[in-house]
């Protein structure tokens, strides 16, 4: 009885016998996945508070700054007119950040941690500025303050949960 070779090869190819075996990947932390999306509208707010206090003669330039309209659109209804303010920019696009931010804290990896420990830097700093700085005491920086906040409570209830349900308690 003869060993026909293609199948016996045929077997072995089917078993995995010839698979190469996967490359050991490290998990590096990614330094996109760790940077907290928020401090980008908080930069872009503290970029322009900066630049109109030194600029402005008031107290209040800074505020004026942010609710001067960019532009204006059209509604349906007649005669009414939806203004866009800088503020308003800001706010949208904190709103965006901290969608994806919610999203990446359903990981409950070591990055997803240190995303944590520095959206918490995110937030005490928003607070200071908040309470001492001047051209921050405003109702846009307060709503940005608010959304670290909230990325800091959803991220930690989020990765205490997931890391909860790991956890196999014998019953």
């Amino acid at each position: 009885m003869a060993i026909d070779h293609r199948d016996l090869a045929a077997r072995e190819v089917a078993i995995g016998m010839y698979d190469e075996p996967a490359p050991k990947s490290k998990k590096e932390i990614s330094v996109i996945t760790a940077f907290p999306l928020l401090l980008i509208p908080w930069f872009v707010y503290n970029v322009l508070a900066v630049f109109a206090m030194f600029s402005g003669n008031d107290a209040g330039s800074a505020y004026n700054a942010m609710i001067q309209p960019l532009f204006s659109l059209p509604m349906p209804s007649p005669g009414t007119k939806w203004t866009v303010s800088i503020s308003d920019i800001i706010l949208l696009g904190a709103l965006i950040c901290l969608f994806f931010e919610l999203l990446k804290s359903t990981k409950s990896d070591k990055v997803a941690i240190i995303n944590h420990s520095l959206s918490m830097v995110l937030f005490i700093v928003c607070l200071v500025e908040f309470l001492l700085l001047r051209p921050f005491a405003t109702s846009t920086f307060f709503l940005l303050t608010s959304m670290t906040l909230m990325d800091v409570l959803a991220g930690f209830i989020v990765t205490a949960i997931s890391a909860r349900k790991d956890i196999d308690f014998g019953a």
